[in-house]
């Protein structure tokens, strides 16, 4: 890791402040879910709610107005159906692994999609837009669906679940589901990029915004029901390619973590740990914090031992800068994602997002005990 301790507000590149990523590993689609099933408690909830970023989006950006997308080659490449989805990676996310894991379905779907049937509502589906964020103004910029807007699309679901399946069965389904939430980089890329926050914010000012809106996120979904919450902390946000591009002092030879965002990821990660002790000690609602930060980094650091061969440039273009609409059709493509840790600038691979999710497994396994 680099010691450059140059300030957060430094400009990145404004694209990229509506990505970001974290976690996982497996040869292939249909290979890792096949390992992830094999090794799922026995007592799988009946469906999984995502919300957040691009780390859980499945492909709602697709039907939204907006420059953050992902329906298009080279993403979704080694995908099962080898197609694009709308995912910012070449394959599954920690959604479908989740998904599959818990013995519910092969992958978790776009709730925009409005083609999906009652077996696909009633087991689950991802509310998460791309490029979105606990703050509203991050989403605003990217053109996106913030995450505590995201809940108004639950409610407009708990509706049609109502006409479809009635109203006790319904709420039977929110209580015994799994609700996932991931958010929080876009956020501080932004706030390093665009000044508006940081003329109101202090850094520790700005986390403990962003922690209001998770305690308000939380409180909504416990009064809609939700009893089982699971809340990912941040990844090392030092790592993202892009961010070691544009904040080294020589960002095309020197590679090393930026220690100045990764020290803001952990302080972060520390103090949403302890709301979320707060919160399940004072509500009654299961809530679980799950950690990308330390097995993403353990990767990155240890590149080799996890049968990889480049940890700092993603598997599209340069890997330098390319993501979103710079990684297209068009783009130069390494051949064998599974030797590189991200695929794009921002966003790791399939096989590095299912290293990160198999430490999640024992908090999962945790909650399917509690049934």
């Amino acid at each position: 890791m680099t010691g450059d301790r140059r300030k957060l507000g430094k400009p990145i590149l404004f694209l990229f402040l509506f990505f970001f990523f974290f976690f996982f590993f497996i040869p292939s689609s249909a290979e890792a879910q096949s390992q992830a099933i094999n090794g799922q408690a026995t007592r799988p909830v009946p469906a999984i709610f995502a919300f957040g970023d691009s780390t859980v989006d499945t492909g709602n950006n697709n039907y939204i107005a907006t420059p953050v997308k992902s329906n298009f080659p080279p993403y979704g490449r080694d995908f099962f159906t080898h197609e694009p989805t709308g995912r910012f990676t070449n394959g599954e996310l920690i959604t479908d692994f989740l998904a599959s894991y818990m013995g519910i379905k092969e992958e978790l779907p776009p709730y925009l999609d409005w083609s999906l049937g009652e077996d696909e509502l009633t087991t689950g589906v991802s509310f998460g837009s791309a490029g979105s964020g606990l703050d509203r103004l991050t989403a605003k910029m990217s053109g996106v669906i913030p995450v505590l807007n995201q809940l108004d699309y639950f409610r407009n679901y708990i509706d049609r679940l109502d006409l479809g399946i009635g109203i006790k069965r319904r709420e039977d389904l929110i209580r015994r589901a799994v609700f996932f939430l991931s958010a929080g980089t876009n956020d501080f890329i932004s706030y390093s990029t665009v000044p508006l926050r940081r003329e109101v914010f202090s850094v520790e000012g700005y986390q403990g915004f962003l922690l209001d809106q998770v305690k308000e996120f939380m409180q909504v979904l416990s009064d809609l029901g939700a009893n089982r919450i699971v809340i990912s902390g941040l990844p090392p946000m030092g790592c993202l390619p892009v961010v070691i591009t544009l904040q080294a002092r020589d960002g095309i030879h020197e590679r090393g973590c930026i220690s100045s965002f990764n020290s803001i990821a952990l302080d972060y990660n520390r103090k949403l740990q302890a709301l979320i002790q707060e919160k399940s000690n004072s509500s009654g609602v299961q809530i679980f914090y799950v950690d990308p930060y330390q097995p993403l980094l353990n990767v990155i650091l240890n590149p080799a031992s996890y049968g990889f061969e480049k940890s700092s440039e993603g598997c599209c273009g340069t890997g330098l800068v390319e993501a979103a609409i710079l990684c297209n059709a068009e783009s130069l493509v390494c051949r064998d994602a599974s030797k590189y840790i991200f695929w794009d600038s921002m966003h790791p691979t399939e096989k590095a997002y299912f290293i990160v999710f198999t430490n999640f497994k024992s908090v999962i396994d945790h909650i399917l005990k509690s049934y």
